[in-house]
């Protein structure tokens, strides 16, 4: 396969787990510019990356990178829908929803069945509110609000619209559920957890995350990033372009 990065690419990475989506963006991006002769200029004046989506450093999956021209259409791909496959557990929370963080409350699930668990994945189907986790990149006042909340900052976030299109519950072995999720974009998978918890009168939160799909786009056709490089670096050597 020809990339024709002149007129722009549309690159589908598979996030490694502990990169930022801005890190991946960046190796990328040097990546490309030892290659000068894959663009028009040269001097990379113009030269123009951009991911359409970000994904926290504890999740995996699908990433969307443009470049070139094709960065017109990343408003277009961060509004398609999303799906994840991911464990909860169920018990704990942490105030950043996640595991980057110490647990800072336990809480009881003897009293928690499966049919439980199973209803309220139903339950959470449909258009709703959601508010956003505080350690996020929603911002307050133009900062970031994880900025704000790491400083001790005391920040309260105004609930958005999403919808969860699909919920299934895949595995359940507690205290760990595994679950398939289709939702709308702005949706935060951390916020299910936590909700998902207090559903159940207890506590969750978001153990393991991986993108799977944005719209059409899917994680099979993903390259790593070492792969992508390795594949460019031949282009060029080859001197297909």
């Amino acid at each position: 396969m020809l990339y024709d990065f002149k007129n722009g690419e549309c690159i589908l990475i598979n996030k490694p787990l502990t990169w930022t989506s801005f890190q991946v963006v960046n190796k990328l991006k040097h990546a490309l510019k030892k290659h000068p002769s894959l663009f028009f200029e040269t001097k990379f004046i113009n030269f123009k990356i951009g991911h359409a989506g970000t994904l926290d450093p504890l999740a995996t999956g699908l990433l969307i990178i443009c470049t070139g021209k094709k960065t017109k259409e990343i408003s277009t791909y961060q509004n398609l829908k999303k799906e994840y496959t991911g464990t909860f557990f169920l018990g704990a929370t942490t105030p950043c929803f996640d595991k980057e963080q110490e647990v800072d409350q336990t809480f009881e699930i003897n009293h928690i069945s499966q049919n439980d668990i199973l209803n309220t994945a139903k339950s959470f189907v449909g258009p709703q509110l959601q508010i956003p986790p505080i350690f996020s990149a929603v911002k307050t006042k133009g900062k970031p609000t994880y900025l704000l909340a790491r400083k001790g900052v005391e920040v309260e976030l105004q609930s958005k619209p999403i919808e969860i299109y699909s919920f299934e519950i895949t595995n359940i072995n507690l205290p760990l559920i595994s679950f398939k999720i289709e939702c709308s974009k702005g949706t935060y998978i951390r916020s299910i957890a936590r909700d998902f918890g207090i559903a159940l009168k207890s506590g969750a939160y978001l153990d393991s995350l991986c993108r799977t799909k944005i719209g059409n786009f899917n994680l099979n056709s993903a390259f790593s990033i070492a792969d992508y490089i390795n594949k460019v670096n031949q282009q060029s050597e080859n001197k297909t372009i």
